[in-house]
């Protein structure tokens, strides 16, 4: 009995070592490596790589694609789950796996169709043209490739919560007399709002993080359609290393802000679950 005490013991020490070396090896030492450096010259032209006219406007855009992306998603996100958890209906399963297609499909694909559909050369294009519409090489591209990318967080992050919670508190108050619109204020809202909150985030630190399909439908217009990941990669290919790493140092700050944020929303509401 011992000895297999012994070996469980080891394997278990064996398996947290071998996390924490992946950990620090795949993870800590590249993020570690950006800000070493954006800061091999010191703060003052790390500072200045950022207040560049083109950094800042990278940086102006990736918010308000994020801004834009983010509150869609979340809309849509809880349509989605509320209608695959709440609702028997022909096509859930496969709504489902329309979630996550995202996943499955590289973003650079995923940047293609947006130019096939509206580029000059696609299928609505010369309809666009002819109304001096610009989707693609614009804003409207950007958010489009953006939302694709980034709708399953909201979705996946409800789902599993909602199919525990089942259906008996919302049928109750559709018996008690509840509009469905007051049905999810007062009964299902409340009881999703932290996995909410944290699924919100995570599509946010996605969106602005976004390469690929953004990369596709974005031209490359420097001070008017570089996200700041588009920007690093222009500064990176010009052998601006300081300006390339200190965006990228920049941007790795804003998802360690936006997971730290929901690190502390997953023990809030975990700590406030154990209370009541």
């Amino acid at each position: 009995m011992n000895t297999d005490r012994r070996e469980n013991l080891l394997a278990r020490r064996s398996a947290i070592l071998a996390a924490i070396l992946v950990g620090v090896l795949f993870l800590l030492l590249p993020l570690l490596a950006v800000f070493v450096e954006a800061l091999r010259r010191g703060l003052p032209p790390a500072l200045e790589a950022i207040a560049d006219p083109d950094a800042i406007a990278s940086i102006r855009l990736t918010l308000l694609v994020a801004a834009i992306a983010v509150p869609v998603n979340t809309i849509g996100g809880v349509a989605a789950a509320w209608c695959i958890t709440k609702f028997d209906f022909p096509g859930r399963g496969a709504m489902l796996a329309f979630i996550e297609l995202p996943f499955s499909v590289s973003p650079v694909i995923s940047g293609l169709v947006w130019v096939l559909l509206f580029g000059a050369q696609g299928w609505f294009g010369p309809w666009l043209q002819e109304r001096d519409i610009q989707i693609i090489f614009a804003l409207p591209g950007l958010v489009l490739a953006t939302v694709f990318v980034t709708f399953p967080f909201v979705a996946r992050t409800l789902v599993p919560l909602m199919q525990e919670q089942g259906r008996s508190a919302e049928e109750a108050a559709a018996t008690l007399g509840a509009s469905g619109w007051q049905t999810f204020l007062r009964v299902t809202l409340p009881d999703i709002r932290w996995a909410l909150l944290s699924g919100v985030l995570l599509c946010n630190a996605r969106a602005m993080g976004e390469f690929g399909a953004v990369s596709v439908v974005s031209g490359h217009i420097r001070g008017e359609t570089n996200t700041m990941p588009l920007h690093v990669e222009i500064l990176y290919n010009e052998y601006q290393f300081v300006g390339a790493f200190a965006v990228a140092a920049l941007l790795a700050l804003l998802a360690l802000v936006t997971l730290g944020a929901k690190a502390v929303l997953e023990r809030y509401s975990g700590m406030l679950g154990a209370m009541l």
